[in-house]
């Protein structure tokens, strides 16, 4: 992964609260978005490379899934959440 641990400590504790909550919705999402940006990046200079496709495809399924739920749970946070992040829905 080319995140490194401090980076990831820094992601989950802006948007989970604190470093050690990794399993808030809000955390995972920034997570999974921080992937994505980093996957779709390399998809641009290495456009055969099938594997990262498959998992950039999967990745965006499950941030999906997790932001319907937000969205479901609390819509406010929802909507903070993917304008902090960028996201267009």
């Amino acid at each position: 992964m080319h995140l490194t641990t401090q980076q990831k400590k820094e992601i989950f504790a802006k948007f989970g609260g604190n470093e050690k909550n990794t399993g808030s919705t809000e955390a995972q999402v920034a997570m999974f978005t921080e992937r994505i940006n980093y996957i779709s990046g390399h998809l641009k200079g290495q456009r055969k490379d099938k594997s990262a496709e498959r998992a950039l495809i999967t990745l965006v399924g499950k941030r999906r899934s997790l932001l319907n739920y937000l969205a479901k749970k609390d819509i406010f946070k929802y909507r903070a959440l993917i304008k902090e992040l960028g996201i267009r829905k």
